[in-house]
């Protein structure tokens, strides 16, 4: 299988679309990013802006504002919001590719289903950051159970599994085939919501309230919370760090979070632009996580 000759598409370009677009060009795959906007003129203007080490370099990236329907693609990733995904598969419906990659959180792909059926392969992304003016500050997870997640949803490793992961592995990137990818991404949304308590109306909180014992004691508190319910619900918590949290006391998780925000790259991630801007996600995931758990 020559890899640089199969096609990919980022189906958006927000943080995590624009540093996958990258890792593959800098592979010399065959990468094309979808974006819109203001995002789609500084792509084609100014070509994909990014930090390395504290230097601003540019990658020249093939980008489209449209997907025709007989523009195939071996595999498409869809790496937006919760919120969007559902619209952003709608767009793809009837383009011919058959592969299918969602790197978002949720709950489950029913929804999904009906609308790009088996093409569908759920996963998960293993980067993170943000956007500023129009700059990508953004990294990939380096650790063992860090990287891009991603697994059938009937558990098997089938062909285009084994594809994905060669793909990944020539852009020198981390992955975990994930064989109870839903359990995955159940449990990994437990965790995720609770950045909720660092909302405020207007955005987000300053890095001291964030760090204080009252906001890190509530987000210690739901953690140990969800975590338990996603057990209790009959539901494996996957992976075995995240259920190593639920066993965590509140001191240590409390902990953890003010290491977290003591770096100034997870204070972007926690706090920063695109923080505010997935509070839709979280609030939702939210309401979906209850109501899946406490029934």
């Amino acid at each position: 299988m020559n890899l640089k000759q199969k096609r990919l598409l980022i189906f958006g370009a927000g943080v995590v679309g624009s540093v996958y677009a990258l890792r593959f060009a800098e592979a010399g795959m065959d990468v094309t990013m979808l974006a819109r906007g203001k995002r789609l003129e500084g792509l084609k203007r100014d070509g994909l802006r990014y930090n390395d080490k504290g230097t601003i370099k540019k990658a020249s990236i093939k980008v489209i504002d449209t997907l025709e329907d007989n523009d195939i693609y071996d595999f498409i990733f869809v790496p937006v919001r919760y919120d969007q995904a559902e619209s952003a598969l709608t767009a793809i419906k009837n383009n011919k590719s058959k592969n299918i990659i969602t790197l978002t959180n949720t709950m489950g792909y029913d929804k999904w289903l009906e609308i790009v059926g088996d093409r569908l392969l759920p996963g998960f992304p293993g980067a993170g950051g943000d956007i500023k003016d129009g700059v990508l500050y953004a990294q990939f997870g380096s650790e063992k159970h860090q990287g891009t997640i991603f697994g059938e949803i009937n558990g098997q490793i089938s062909e285009r599994v084994r594809e994905l992961a060669q793909i990944l592995e020539e852009a020198g990137l981390h992955y975990i085939i994930q064989e109870d990818i839903k359990a995955f991404h159940i449990s990994h949304v437990a965790t995720a919501i609770v950045i909720k308590h660092f909302y405020t109306d207007e955005g987000m909180m300053d890095v001291e309230t964030a760090r204080s014992e009252s906001t890190l004691r509530k987000v210690a508190v739901e953690l140990k919370e969800n975590i338990s319910l996603v057990e209790k619900s009959g539901i494996p918590v996957i992976p075995q760090e995240t259920k190593a949290m639920g066993d965590m006391s509140e001191e240590d998780i409390i902990s953890m979070y003010r290491k977290m925000l003591s770096n100034d790259f997870t204070i972007d991630v926690i706090l920063g632009n695109h923080a505010v801007t997935a509070k839709t996600e979280i609030m939702l995931l939210d309401e979906l996580f209850r109501k899946k758990v406490q029934n």
